[in-house]
């Protein structure tokens, strides 16, 4: 009898489990980009590789499952963006040449964290936009671009972090362009105001009379 509850609180759990495993990589990226040797590269893109595999495996089991809770809501876009920002402030800080410039990661990484707190806002209010094409793709270009910066070096013949920066840039333009859209439909969304339930009549009022009412007469 029991194991039926047992299960089911297991698979509520699990995506939360594996987004909770993807934010535990954070600080083990960190500390692998803190050494700047060709492998302690490949392992920290073999890290961020797995990472955005966790990613895709929670939003699979959460969607198989039919599974939402207020606590994979936070977690999961929380895990995103502190893996994409440790990385892009790790790769910009290191000593090894070149390096990505700062004031892409400033972009970035303003972006996201307006992002964020707009969409805060946009929940209090009881605003719910749907996720547009701009942002996927933008995700799309920022993980082959991290997989890139993150290697670095001349591997296999190929110059990975000048394939890395090609990928940065339509990443920023992409970013910026779908945060502009994102604040843009927000704001007018905000300004359409709320159709409030017509007050029923009252002593005051004695002519007004709901459609409901006059229809039973």
């Amino acid at each position: 009898m029991r194991d039926g509850p047992a299960r089911l609180l297991t698979l509520r759990n699990l995506p939360n489990l594996v987004t909770a495993f993807r934010i535990a990589l954070v600080p083990v990226l960190v500390l692998l980009l803190r050494n700047p040797g060709r492998w302690a590269s490949v392992m920290a893109a073999v890290t961020f590789v797995l990472a955005c595999w966790s990613d895709f495996l929670d939003g699979y089991l959460a969607r198989r499952n039919g599974i939402t809770t207020s606590v994979g809501k936070l977690l999961d876009p929380l895990a995103d963006k502190l893996i994409v920002m440790s990385a892009l402030v790790m790769l910009a800080a290191m000593p090894r040449e070149p390096r990505v410039p700062a004031w892409m990661v400033v972009l970035i990484v303003g972006r996201e964290l307006a992002v964020t707190g707009l969409r805060a806002v946009a929940v209090s209010e009881g605003i719910v936009l749907q996720a547009e094409e701009l942002g996927k793709y933008k995700t799309i270009f920022q993980m082959l671009a991290l997989v890139g910066l993150l290697l670095h070096y001349h591997l296999l013949g190929v110059d990975f972090f000048t394939g890395g920066m090609y990928f940065l840039w339509p990443s920023l333009v992409l970013s910026l362009w779908s945060g502009v859209d994102y604040h843009i439909r927000v704001i007018r969304h905000a300004g359409v105001p709320a159709r409030s339930p017509a007050a029923p009549p009252t002593a005051a009022d004695p002519g007004r009379i709901p459609v409901g009412a006059r229809a039973q007469k």
